[in-house]
């Protein structure tokens, strides 16, 4: 499954540096939970937190099944 989020991730990649940010995949468990690092002008950003649930979460529950939850590390 980890190559498939991997994949997934890179899909939302250029709509975050687009903004000046970037994302990092840090880990995925056997539960589905992947946790990543958001980079650049996403970390600390207010809208943070909604980017990480209703962008990058939703993508990849809807590419990856399996994924159960994104998380920021």
């Amino acid at each position: 499954m980890i190559e498939e989020v991997q994949s997934a991730i890179n899909d939302v990649r250029p709509s975050l540096q687009a903004d000046g940010g970037d994302i990092e995949l840090v880990s995925v468990d056997d539960n589905g939970l992947v946790t990543v690092k958001l980079k650049g002008a996403c970390n600390g950003c207010p809208m943070a937190q909604q980017t990480l649930k209703q962008g990058v979460e939703r993508y990849l529950k809807e590419k990856v099944p399996g994924v159960t939850e994104v998380v920021g590390s």
